[in-house]
C-alpha cells in the first residue's frame, strides 16, 4: 500500500502520497482536498487504493498500446490547446484503435510494421479480428495518424515508456484514383453537386409539413441563409434582428461522441458573422416565433425549455445542452437559451434528427437526387446568389468561407448551366 499523509495550508487540507515513476523511483504527489480533515483523509485513502489497483501501469513492460493511449488522452490531449472538436475527433480515433488487436499489444512490442499494417487497413479496407474498415478518406485517416504520432512521441518523452517513436517510419497511403473509362457512353460528372430547384424545394417543404414538421424551420433557414446544420440548430431568438433583418451566427450545436453529450461550441471557423436575410425568411421567422409562443400555453407545465451548462474538464470548457420541462427542478448551474429551432414540446431540435428527416425524405421523394443532404441547401444558397449577380466577396462573407476561392469552387461544381452559358459567350466574339 502506498504511504501518504495530509496537511493543512491556509483554510484547506491537502493530501499527498508516493508513486513510482517509469524509472522505479518514488515521487511524492500532492493534491488539494477540502476544508475538512476527515473528508481529505477519505480522499487520500481512495486515491491510494486507486493507485495500487493501477500500479502496474507505471511499469512500461506491462503497458499495452491501448492503455498508453488512455494515459496520453488524460495527461496530454485533454490538457492541450487543441479545440474541443479536434479533441473529440481524436478521442473517437483512440477508441477505434483500441478495438483493433493492436490495442491489446504490449507497447514495447509494437513495431513500425504493425502500425503501417493498421494504417493501410484504414486506407484500403479489410478486416482483422473484430475490426472492419471499408477504406476511409485521407482526411479521416489523418486523425488516426496524428493520434498515433503524438501519443508515441509522448510515450518516448516525457513518460519514457519506450526509447524511440516507431511512427516516424509510418506513411499515410491512399487508394489509387479510379481509372477513367475512356470508352464509356455515360456523360455524368460525378463531381457535380446539384443544387435543388425551387420546385424540388417546394416538394420537400410539402413533404416535411405533413411528415416531419419540426424539420421544416431548419431547412427553411438553411435555404435562405446558407447556414450549416449545427449553426442553424444553435441559433437563438436573441441572434435574430428583425428590424434590420440580419442574424448573428455565434455558435454551433454538435454531438460529442467521445463524451456522449450534445454540446454548444464555436462555428467551424470560430468566428462570429452577420448574415442578412430576405423578406421571405423574415415572415417565416416571425410566424414561427408567434407559433412557438402559442405552444407554451398548449403544453403548460410539460412544455420544455432548453439550457446549457458549463463543464470544466482538465483545462478546457464544454457547454452541454439539456432540456427540462416545467415539472423538473432547474439546477443552479443551468442557463436558459431561447433556441429558434425547437420541437412542438419546446425541446431543442438536434442536428442528427434533422439529418434523419432529410434522409427519409430523399428515399421517399423521387424528385430529389440520390446525393441530396442538408449541406445541399448551402450549395443551393451559394448558387442562387451568384447566378443572380451577387458579388462573390459578399457571398463568401455570408457563408463564412475562409477564402473566396472556396465559394467559387462550390459554384463552379454546382452551376452546370452557368458553365454552358459561359462557353457560348465565344459565339458573340466570333459574330463580331
Amino acid at each position: 500500500m502506498a504511504k501518504g499523509s495530509v496537511r493543512k495550508k491556509g483554510k484547506k487540507w491537502y493530501y499527498r502520497f508516493y508513486v513510482e515513476d517509469a524509472s522505479g523511483n518514488l515521487v511524492q504527489k500532492e493534491f488539494a482536498g477540502t476544508e475538512s480533515k476527515s473528508e481529505t483523509e477519505k480522499m487520500l485513502r481512495k486515491a491510494m487504493e486507486d493507485y495500487d489497483a493501477k500500479k502496474f501501469l507505471a511499469k512500461a513492460d506491462n503497458l499495452t498500446l491501448g492503455q498508453m493511449l488512455d494515459v496520453w488522452a488524460e495527461e496530454d490531449l485533454k490538457t492541450g490547446s487543441l479545440s474541443n472538436g479536434t479533441v473529440g475527433n481524436y478521442l473517437q480515433a483512440v477508441n477505434r484503435i483500441k478495438q483493433h488487436p493492436i490495442g491489446n499489444r504490449k507497447l514495447k512490442t509494437v513495431t513500425s510494421e504493425h502500425l503501417q499494417k493498421f494504417m493501410d487497413l484504414l486506407a484500403f479496407g479489410g478486416e482483422e479480428g473484430n475490426f472492419k474498415s471499408k477504406g476511409y478518406t485521407i482526411d479521416y485517416i489523418r486523425s488516426f495518424h496524428a493520434v498515433l504520432q503524438q501519443s508515441f512521441r509522448f510515450a518516448v518523452f516525457p513518460k519514457q515508456y519506450i526509447t524511440f517513436n516507431p511512427m516516424q517510419y509510418v506513411v499515410m497511403r491512399r487508394k489509387a484514383e479510379e481509372d477513367v473509362d475512356l470508352f464509356s457512353d455515360n456523360d455524368e460528372d460525378a463531381e457535380v453537386i446539384n443544387p435543388i430547384t425551387p420546385e424540388q424545394y417546394q416538394t420537400l417543404m410539402e413533404y416535411l409539413e405533413e411528415r416531419n414538421k419540426p424539420a421544416v424551420l431548419p431547412v427553411q433557414i438553411a435555404y435562405y441563409t446558407g447556414l450549416r446544420l449545427g449553426e442553424v440548430c444553435g441559433l437563438s431568438w436573441s441572434d435574430i434582428n428583425f428590424e434590420e433583418q440580419y442574424l448573428t451566427v455565434r455558435r454551433s450545436v454538435r454531438y460529442n461522441g467521445a463524451r456522449h453529450k450534445t454540446e454548444i461550441g464555436p462555428t467551424k471557423r470560430k468566428k462570429v458573422r452577420i448574415v442578412d436575410f430576405c423578406d421571405t425568411l423574415a415572415d417565416i421567422l416571425k410566424k414561427a416565433k408567434k407559433e412557438q409562443r402559442k405552444q407554451v400555453f398548449s403544453y403548460g407545465e410539460l412544455y420544455q425549455r432548453n439550457y446549457y451548462r458549463e463543464v470544466k474538464e482538465k483545462n478546457r470548457i464544454y457547454y452541454e445542452l439539456y432540456h427540462l420541462d416545467g415539472t423538473e427542478d432547474i439546477p443552479l448551474d443551468y442557463n436558459e437559451i431561447d433556441l429558434v429551432c425547437i420541437r412542438p414540446d419546446g425541446a431543442y431540435e438536434a442536428p442528427a434528427t434533422v439529418e434523419t428527416a432529410l434522409r427519409t425524405a430523399r428515399k421517399r421523394l423521387s424528385e430529389l437526387d440520390d446525393n441530396f443532404h442538408f449541406h445541399t441547401l448551402r450549395h443551393t444558397y451559394t448558387t442562387n446568389l451568384l447566378s443572380n449577380g451577387a458579388a462573390p466577396k459578399d457571398v463568401q462573407e455570408l457563408l463564412g468561407h475562409s477564402d473566396v476561392s472556396t465559394t467559387m469552387n462550390v459554384y463552379a461544381h454546382a452551376n452546370r448551366e452557368g458553365k454552358r452559358n459561359s462557353a457560348r459567350l465565344l459565339d458573340k466574339v466570333v459574330g463580331e
